[in-house]
């Protein structure tokens, strides 16, 4: 099949053979109104709880910015102009507002700005950004106290890997990846090949996921050494005249991060020999510590190999998760496999904790060891203490323990905090509220008492009626929470901060079915509003939501949230859209929890199925679980989707869906189901998929949550996948996929091989795809044309469909 190399939308139909390039098309112009509203400004609160700044943002950019030179390396996307992200984020408005209320105050940025989000030094007094040129990125610093942004002159930084700048504890300071001087001219393709590419494995199973974006030759290994090699640095002093210490030498830095005492800089480099198989993340690497005084390197925590045998849905061994104790100077702390990293292996113990003073040679003590696999950590900021989290596999169930952070206290066994099913949502405890330390790390943020025994905890409140938020006060002792905060029914309402010791000051979000998510500062009956946000689709308050719950045939609960659209009256059979993603559950009893809350502010944007709603469709958001043990739950996927989809029509149809004019569709793992219920039912009038995989034999080493190998399952493999039944596929099928597509396994030629696979078998089916587009489309350009082809897809062969 033939590449289009122009600019535009390339389209192929059943009546040609070759691509036909159509051009851009616009939705109707109500769509266009709501997808030209502003983008409601983004909030960042300073770690000190005292200002907020609003973060105006372009909400989607022009296809020449998605077009912009890309080179795609290791699974790194550049731009070789800027020696940055492909697409940086670009805010057009920067303001800031006092957390107890006041008038927001503009800041001026650089002229021709393409300024990133900002981000705050701990003691909130000042903040920072960057800021894309042709040239390269630039450091800019904002000070709170005169609302004004200045260059930090002759830096120049490296964006294309790691964190090009972080605020170092003293809170003056920034640690920066620079461009390194003289790095040199870009290295020239070869006129000729050199040699052929050459991999060999030495009789090891190493099996490995479909990556894209991997470097492909010699020349590629060179630009992505070039590109990605960065000088990390302190960056002391005023803008006008900073002082610049380097840490280490030149190299592909591919994290940082400071010790809390700011003397030390934990730092890992990514190494020779690259792969052709994985992505940069595999890459063997470093892990060390350097002085930040005068750069030199202390101590090295690890060298590991390049990570080309970790089973599926293993770790790799040696230090993993490595990072610094927040509350002492220089102590750092780690996970190691003690089961080879594979989780079929029987051990008593699958991980163990290890910690180490940074200071000169590194040598681990062991700390504790965990049951199942190491799932993470939160400390406390006294005591000594932190909650150390791990997760079975097997049963899907995650636990969290009360532990010591010092050998000296590990003697005792840790506390049993809380478990449960990772998919009980009814039964979430929460998750700990955080705080930032002075020195920029983040401790749990407990609430007041002496002895640091209660912390607050910050939850969904997920029940059968929908998810009602809560904040509660947990005491270590008791082993009791006590509700400080619920939302309350008809509304939805969160604590998004939490700004005191009491709980009693907080930031919180709220939202209706008719009015747009804002945010209110609350100290105990006060409120008082910090932002006035504007429903950007009045029309669209007109339609109506409900959650509505239902069983398949085998008695297994499922839910969806019915959208009917605005103007709809009772009796009436309306054209519907079915859309879903299957998600894999380990019992039918979690399955059928209901998540989400029929009272929040339907928000639509980009190339939502929810803008069907304009154009006289009801539309569906369905659940749709697949139960059964996680090594086989994939046996019958097909039939339960069949099952799940049966069920929820059979529902919709009481509330005035027209069975005979539904459509099916879905993203991603959701194109794949939309595939496979038009190869194995009649359940719907057409259907379209965006971005999906149809042929699992193309990713053999497991996809989504699939455990077992190709080799292993190839009857499931051949039954899930809706190529291998391309010549069922009867109702029409839409399939859109970005030419640029970078998730793993959903190659764009996954949609190029399954339209010349229904089309050959004789199926109505169209192709779309969107140049330079990734997984997600992006561009303004972009979207709307995606908009229009769904609109006329479903208008042709769903509300036009014989009754």
């Amino acid at each position: 099949m033939l590449r289009a190399l122009l600019c535009g939308v390339f389209v192929l139909t059943v009546s040609i053979d070759a691509f036909g390039q159509e051009g851009y098309q616009k939705p109707p112009r109500a769509v266009v109104d709501i997808l030209d509203a502003p983008a409601p400004p983004a909030l960042s609160v300073s770690p000190t709880g005292d200002n907020i700044l609003l973060i105006q943002t372009a909400r989607y950019p022009s296809i020449e910015e998605v077009a912009a030179p890309m080179l795609r390396l290791a699974g790194v996307r550049l731009n070789p102009k800027t020696n940055g992200p492909h697409r940086p984020p670009r805010v057009t408005g920067l303001s800031i507002v006092p957390v107890a209320g006041g008038e927001p105050k503009p800041l001026a940025l650089p002229d021709k700005a393409r300024v990133g989000f900002p981000f705050w030094a701990a003691d909130g007094k000042r903040f920072a950004v960057l800021n894309t040129t042709d040239a390269g990125i630039e450091l800019w610093v904002g000070d709170v106290a005169d609302l004004k942004l200045q260059k930090v002159k002759g830096v120049r930084l490296n964006g294309a890997i790691g964190e090009s700048a972080q605020w170092m504890p003293d809170n003056r300071s920034l640690l920066v990846q620079l461009i390194p001087e003289g790095r040199g001219e870009v290295p020239a393709p070869p006129v000729a090949p050199s040699g052929p590419v050459v991999q060999e494995s030495g009789g090891r199973a190493a099996p490995v996921r479909t990556f894209q974006d991997l470097l492909k030759d010699p020349h590629d290994a060179a630009l992505f050494e070039y590109y990605c090699t960065s000088q990390l640095a302190v960056v002391n002093g005023e803008p006008e005249k900073p002082k610049v210490q380097p840490v280490g030498k030149p190299g592909i830095v591919i994290g940082s991060d400071p010790s809390p005492d700011g003397q030390s800089v934990l730092v890992f480099r990514a190494n020779t020999p690259f792969s052709y198989l994985h992505p940069y993340t595999a890459f063997p690497r470093s892990v060390e510590v350097y002085r930040t005084g005068d750069g030199t390197k202390t101590g090295t925590v690890a060298e590991l190999p390049l990570q080309d045998k970790v089973p599926i849905e293993g770790v790799p061994t040696g230090p993993r998760s490595v990072r610094w104790v927040p509350t002492m100077p220089h102590t750092l702390i780690w996970a190691e496999a003690q089961d080879d990293g594979d989780p079929k292996k029987k051990v008593p113990h699958r991980d163990a904790l290890f910690t180490a003073n940074a200071e000169g040679e590194i040598r681990g003590t062991e700390l504790l060891k965990v049951e199942h696999r190491f799932a993470g950590l939160d400390f406390f900021p006294t005591g000594n203490r932190m909650l150390v989290r791990d997760y079975d596999r097997d049963r899907k169930w995650g636990r969290t323990f009360l532990a010591p952070t010092t050998a000296i206290l590990a003697a005792a066994e840790p506390k049993l905090l809380w478990e449960r099913s990772v998919q009980d949502h009814y039964g979430d405890p929460g998750s700990p509220v955080m705080r930032t330390l002075p020195s920029g790390h983040a401790v749990i943020r407990t609430a007041g008492d002496p002895a640091g025994d209660t912390f607050f905890l910050r939850g969904d409140g997920s029940t059968p009626k929908g998810d009602r938020p809560f904040l509660d006060r947990y005491d270590l002792k008791t082993g009791k929470a006590e509700r400080l905060f619920h939302c309350p029914e008809g509304i939805y309402e969160e604590v998004a901060r939490v700004l005191n010791v009491s709980g009693s000051k907080v930031l919180v979000r709220r939202e209706s079915v008719t009015e747009p998510p804002n945010y209110f500062y609350r100290d105990g009956t006060h409120e008082k509003q910090l932002t006035k946000n504007t429903d950007p689709a009045p029309e669209l308050r007109k339609a109506k939501k409900q959650l509505v719950t239902t069983k398949r045939a085998d008695g297994a609960v499922i839910s969806f949230t019915l959208h009917l659209p605005p103007g709809h009256k009772e009796g009436d059979k309306v054209p519907g859209v079915f859309y879903a993603y299957p998600v894999e559950f380990a019992s039918a009893d979690t399955a059928g929890q209901v998540t989400g809350s029929p009272h929040r502010f339907t928000s639509v944007t980009g190339y939502s199925h929810l803008f069907f709603l304009t154009q006289g469709y009801a539309v569906m958001e369905v659940s749709m679980p697949i139960v059964g043990p996680p090594e086989t739950a994939n046996n019958n996927f097909v039939e339960q989707l069949r099952d799940n989809a049966a069920a929820a029509l059979d529902k919709a149809a009481e509330f005035g869906i027209d069975k005979g004019r539904v459509g099916v569709m879905g993203h991603s793992y959701g194109a794949f189901m939309t595939a496979n219920l038009l190869a194995h039912s009649d359940l719907f009038s057409a259907g379209i998929a965006r971005s999906g995989a149809y042929n699992r034999t193309l990713t053999p080493f497991g996809f989504q949550n699939e455990r077992r190998t190709f080799w292993e399952a190839p009857e499931v493999y051949g039954k899930m996948s809706p190529f291998y039944h391309a010549d069922k596929i009867k109702e029409p099928l839409l399939l859109i996929h970005g030419a640029a597509d970078s998730n793993p396994g959903t190659f764009p030629v996954q949609s190029e091989r399954m339209y010349q696979a229904v089309r050959g078998t004789g199926g109505t089916v169209r192709l779309v795809l969107l140049p330079h587009e990734d997984h997600g489309y992006a561009a303004r350009e972009s979207i709307g044309h995606v908009l229009y082809e769904q609109f006329a897809w479903f208008d042709k062969y769903v509300k036009a469909a014989k009754k």
